[in-house]
């Protein structure tokens, strides 16, 4: 079935009047299951929007693709892949894990095609990521990401009462020998990192942050914080002592950026992860 949108909204009402009396819960799971395409593109996010003219499809049922492991895939077409990263999994794989990651399970969701690697999230953190699926696509969207002119925001639940109401960070970053990310005053040393952030919500021992990512590097959200005084809940490395929400209190949450092939401003925005929802 097909239908044309008539104004703006969001993509779980508008396929409301697209499919009559099917409960938000079967709506739901035709997203997940990458039956509903917008504009000829699969779109699995409730809340993504559209405008008057784009067209709706809802495809009939597809047989079982391989496993992805708590991977959604927000958005695909040709040439980008937008997931949603649950914790605890790799975005590459690295000397100790190969096989358990999100580039793995992408690739064999792909196929022959093949999948590339543009960024990539901490493991122990949730939340959206864009894969290339083709060599080009992934070197627009790399110098997307050089200039900083991608938009990257997550949700940080981190302890203590953050006293500024907003505020920025900025420091040069060095991985040690144990790889673990610190800032450094050393002339020449380290990368260059800035990072946004703003109080959202306060309690008596936690503070709920948005953080605003201007660069882009290891680790770059939880050494700042953690240097602030403020470590990310469930963060042992970086200095946590609590673990309120029993993984890393950190996710990505909006991610935009210019379409490698049409240039089209594409802006995406998860669904906070319900261990989230009382802290937002």
């Amino acid at each position: 079935m097909k239908a044309t949108v008539s104004g703006p909204a969001l993509l779980l009402e508008a396929l409301k009047g697209l499919v009559p009396g099917a409960a938000n819960r079967t709506l739901r799971q035709m997203l997940e299951r990458g039956r509903v395409r917008v504009n000829g593109a699969v779109v699995r996010l409730p809340r993504a929007p559209v405008a008057a003219g784009d067209t709706i499809e809802v495809a009939g049922r597809a047989p079982r693709g391989p496993d992805l492991h708590g991977i959604e895939i927000v958005f695909e077409d040709d040439h980008i892949l937008v997931i949603e990263k649950p914790p605890g999994l790799l975005t590459v794989a690295t000397e100790h894990e190969r096989e358990h990651t999100a580039f793995s399970y992408l690739r064999a969701h792909v196929g022959s095609r093949g999948v590339h690697v543009v960024h990539r999230i901490d493991k122990f953190a949730s939340g959206l990521l864009v894969f290339a699926k083709t060599e080009s696509a992934r070197e627009a969207l790399r110098s997307l990401f050089r200039k900083h002119d991608v938009e990257r925001r997550y949700w940080a639940i981190v302890e203590g009462t953050v006293k500024k109401d907003a505020g920025t960070i900025r420091s040069s970053l060095v991985e040690d020998a144990a790889l673990h990310m610190r800032s450094t005053r050393e002339p020449g040393e380290g990368k260059a990192a800035v990072t946004h952030f703003r109080v959202l919500r306060r309690f008596p021992t936690l503070t709920t942050l948005e953080v605003q990512l201007e660069t882009g590097r290891k680790n770059q959200i939880r050494v700042h914080l953690s240097e602030m005084g403020h470590p990310i809940a469930g963060d042992r490395p970086y200095g946590s002592t609590t673990d309120p929400l029993g993984r890393l209190g950190l996710h990505a949450f909006t991610l935009g950026f210019a379409h490698p092939a049409t240039g089209e401003r594409l802006l995406f925005r998860s669904e906070p992860p319900p261990e989230f929802r009382r802290y937002l």
